[in-house]
């Protein structure tokens, strides 16, 4: 078993850091040397690019802000928060970071940015591009707007390269073939490794692979969200395209935090952008979450460890991306992989949620 060493609210271990081949960075000053992330979960290839991701992805969406929305820029976790939760996520193994570069305003990348020069490692990474900057500033996937952007982004993570690059949305306004241009041309210059699309439907997808080679799909997807299983999981089999899922605790209502009859706590997402999730404001929602909660209970972990594991058991699924809000919110992670969901589990859950 690995000892950690404290200092300053950072975990470090006693080990040699990982150091980008392209670009190195100081040590953190609070440590004698950085931990080697230890991956807890086994790696899925990503299309035939040679790139390898970890089951599991810290998602950075809400660094200095609350996602792309620009009426919460600047809230969110602060830069030492996010520098906290990076350290915790680190530490337990996990080594890729998914921003986009409108989370926060370009606040989530910063932040990316300085923990990777201060700790002198380096995360594997997803950034996006499509939505605006600032309030009334461009959007979309114009290939000259994709170039600025991803320098921009390049920028603020102090790297030289991002492992995948996602275009963020579909833009009606922009013939795909175009956008995946300017990808193929950053694969080309050594800018990213790999690309694909988030937030595409079915159909989306399918022109998508007609005008290019997309080699993954992020999608919103959890117990209390299947709509991929009808199109999108089965053409991603049939094509060998990753499939990466977000919001797999469905904005922390897989988490147990929202109870029948009960106020939202205060700063959650159904205080802050309840409109994706007004929804599953009904009673067989409750019920479903009250059987989920005690089949986690008699399995001796969280509701969100056994959300987490269901996700994990579905080999279709390539990479989960998590938002933890405090570095405990990470725990679910950890029982999600070190007790894995059997399919017969599997099958008992899904029939919950039917």
């Amino acid at each position: 078993m690995r000892t950690l060493i404290y200092f300053a609210n950072a975990p470090c271990v006693r080990s040699e850091p990982v150091r980008s081949p392209a670009r190195t960075g100081r040590r953190y000053s609070h440590c004698r040397s950085w931990p080697v992330s230890e991956p807890r979960a086994a790696t899925r290839q990503v299309g035939q690019s040679g790139l390898a991701i970890p089951r599991v992805a810290l998602g950075c969406g809400n660094f200095g802000g609350i996602g792309s929305a620009p009426e919460f820029f600047g809230q969110g976790l602060s830069t030492d928060q996010a520098l906290e939760l990076m350290d915790a996520a680190w530490a337990l193994g996990v080594s890729h970071f998914d921003t986009a570069d409108a989370y926060g305003g370009g606040r989530s990348e910063h932040a990316i940015g300085r923990w990777i020069k201060s700790r002198g490692v380096r995360p594997q990474l997803t950034t996006k591009t499509f939505n605006p900057m600032t309030p009334g500033a461009d959007h979309g996937l114009r290939p000259d707007r994709i170039a600025r952007q991803l320098q921009a982004s390049l920028e603020r993570l102090g790297v030289d390269q991002v492992d995948l690059y996602l275009a963020h949305d579909y833009d009606p306004d922009v013939p795909i073939a175009e956008t995946f241009g300017a990808f193929e041309a950053a694969v080309a210059g050594g800018s990213i490794r790999a690309y694909g699309v988030s937030n595409f439907g079915a159909g989306q997808l399918a022109a998508a692979l007609d005008a290019g080679s997309p080699l993954a799909i992020q999608d919103s997807y959890s117990l209390l969200d299947r709509t991929d299983e009808r199109e999108v999981l089965p053409l991603c089999e049939r094509r060998g395209v990753a499939y990466l899922a977000f919001s797999p605790l469905a904005g922390g209502w897989l988490t147990g935090k929202y109870r029948r009859g009960e106020p939202f706590p205060a700063g959650s997402r159904m205080t802050q952008r309840p409109e994706p999730y007004r929804g599953l404001l009904t009673e067989q929602t409750f019920a479903a979450l009250a059987r989920l909660e005690a089949m986690a209970a008699n399995r001796g972990i969280s509701m969100a460890g056994l959300a987490l594991g269901w996700l994990l058991a579905d080999d279709r699924v390539t990479q989960i991306v998590i938002g933890p809000g405090r570095p405990e919110h990470l725990r679910p992670v950890a029982e999600a992989i070190d007790h894995p969901v059997t399919a017969a589990e599997k099958a008992e859950i899904e029939g919950i949620f039917t």
